[in-house]
């Protein structure tokens, strides 16, 4: 592999990356940052109904953006789910224990091989067996051998009669097992879909304002409802992102001096609350009405493949061996930590977004020896953090993404949005870009997601459009753990609608995708929203596959 400079260069090196060091510190201290004065703005009439665009600012998009918009939400629309009676009933809701599922005989009779689609058959009950006449429950299924190390995502498919089809690709030999999880009954999707339309503020933030010996704190957020205090508008200039505070009593708005996440606003009724129970309709499994396994015979020479005819697109990949191995382009090599340095040789990483691609940041400063951390004084969750390895010319940085963040506090100075740093990145053929956003924006209305990944999308083609050779690569959401109160704020429905949007807004361009969402559905460990280090050593073997593909011949 070419490096980016020989040892002869080596002091030339070192004295560019304590420049460029220096610069990166004094940007962090907000020295050479431009800066920008808020407004004041009045305080909005508020209608009866409170609804999301009543107190939601959304800035005018140009005819292209609004029809994207149009389009994307058409796509992720959700099978629509009868209206919640305000006397239901938890025994006329979903019931996982009385639900169960069935392994089609399919053309075969019941005989498959390596290359065939096994199809099994969810039929769904309420609390009393009765079967179910409508669809929107948000059931996800997995394929596996835990012998062998193996599983892959199947693919649900909603009949809207309280019937489901899961799909799966039988990719390897030997015993197969199906899994079935009940996630939410359509109902809690129903409660779901409405709290991000009525109550875009239930998780909100305070800022600190102070000017001398005189400090006050407002609260503050995306979407904030009107009332007769004045707001501050942090509308970002250069995006178009919104983010506003009401309007300290006795300071001005540009006295603002921090961001922190203040609490969650729970606002349930008691019957809405039954609807996200562990154990009894929250990521549960459905069991089988017969046998949940079947074996995989080897795939035979001129064979007829079976095939479902109801879905049609394959997963993205799967595990065998405890591997993760990509279905179609870069095939996903396995990376040491010498193999990793060398990959990196010569090149600048740069990581913006949330904590899950902060975990990558972490796992090259673990396994490479030669990566040193730049102590900036920051706080282990906000950074910014800069690792450098002077020997082997490799720089690794991380960013947060600009608000909405649910860490603690944050220094106003460090609210930067990824669309604004990707404008002001000095890249090249050997820059690569890693992004990720989804976890803190899950609250809100899908546009507000939408058009924060409009504005990164159009930094990122103007990215690649004057810097030749830089490359993108975007982690997608992932699968959690569920309890009552995160349910409300970042359940799986809520990440699957924004993997699905990102992967929309994405598609076609001239970059790479990790599909984390598989990758976590896939394998056997528990869900977390930061996967285990199985996992993130996968995802970072696709990372490094894509920066240092295999040369073959």
């Amino acid at each position: 592999m070419k490096t980016f400079c020989t040892r002869k260069d080596f002091g030339a090196i070192v004295l560019f990356l304590m420049v460029f060091a220096l610069i990166f510190v004094l940007r962090h201290m907000d020295i050479l940052q431009p800066k920008v004065k808020s407004t004041i703005i009045m305080p909005r009439v508020s209608p009866h109904h409170i609804v999301n665009r009543s107190f939601c600012t959304f800035q005018p998009l140009s005819p292209e953006d609004a029809l994207e918009e149009r389009l994307i939400l058409d796509s992720i629309a959700w099978p629509e789910t009868p209206l919640l009676p305000s006397s239901i009933s938890l025994e006329q809701t979903t019931d996982p224990a009385h639900s169960t599922f069935t392994i089609l005989q399919g053309r075969k009779g019941g005989q498959w091989h390596v290359g065939d689609q096994l199809e099994v058959m969810i039929q769904t009950f309420d609390f009393q067996g009765r079967p179910k006449k409508s669809g929107g429950d948000f059931i996800t299924a997995r394929l596996h051998n835990r012998k062998l190390e193996a599983g892959v995502a199947g693919q649900v498919v909603d009949h809207l009669n309280g019937s489901y089809s899961a799909v799966f690709s039988l990719l390897w030999e030997g015993d197969a097992q199906v899994e079935v999880t009940l996630v939410h009954p359509s109902e809690a999707v129903t409660v779901l879909d409405r709290l991000n339309r009525e109550q875009p503020d239930r998780t909100y933030f305070k800022s600190l304002y102070r000017s001398g010996s005189l400090s006050e704190t407002t609260i503050c957020n995306v979407c904030l409802r009107p009332t007769q205090q004045l707001q501050c508008n942090y509308t970002d200039l250069r995006t178009g992102e919104p983010w506003f505070c009401y309007k300290p009593k006795n300071l001005s708005c540009d006295t603002r001096i921090n961001h922190f996440r203040l609490a969650f606003k729970q606002s349930l009724t008691s019957k809405e609350e039954k609807l996200f129970q562990s154990g009894v309709n929250l990521k549960v499994s459905i069991q089988a009405s017969g046998p949940s396994n079947v074996t995989v015979l080897p795939e035979e020479e001129g064979q007829l493949m079976v095939k479902s005819i109801s879905v049609t697109s394959l997963p993205s990949g799967y595990y065998y061996q405890g591997v993760w191995r990509a279905l179609g382009g870069t095939t996903v090599s396995q990376f040491n930590s010498s193999a990793i340095t060398q990959c990196l040789k010569g090149k600048a990483v740069h990581m913006y977004g949330d904590s899950t691609v902060r975990q990558w940041f972490e796992f090259l400063n673990a396994v490479l020896p030669g990566l040193k951390e730049f102590d900036l004084h920051n706080r282990k969750q906000v950074g910014p953090f800069m690792s450098l390895d002077y020997e082997n010319n490799i720089l690794v940085t991380y960013r947060c993404h600009g608000p909405p963040i649910h860490w603690i506090t944050i220094p106003t100075r460090e609210l930067r949005y990824i669309a604004n740093e990707l404008d002001d990145l000095n890249a090249g053929p050997n820059t690569v870009v890693v992004l990720s956003i989804w976890a803190h924006i899950s609250t809100y209305p899908m546009e507000i997601y939408i058009r924060r990944l409009q504005s990164i999308r159009t930094a990122v083609v103007r990215l690649l459009e004057t810097n030749p050779g830089t490359m993108v690569i975007i982690r997608t959401a992932n699968s959690r753990a569920l309890t009552f109160q995160v349910s409300l704020t970042n359940s799986d429905w809520y990440s699957l609608q924004c993997d699905k949007v990102l992967k929309a807004m994405f598609k076609g361009l001239n970059v790479y995708l990790i599909d984390a969402w598989e990758m976590t559905l896939a394998h056997h460990l528990p869900h977390n929203i930061h996967p285990p280090r199985p996992i993130i050593r996968n995802m970072m073997n696709c990372l490094l596959s894509y920066i240092c593909p295999l040369k073959h011949g």
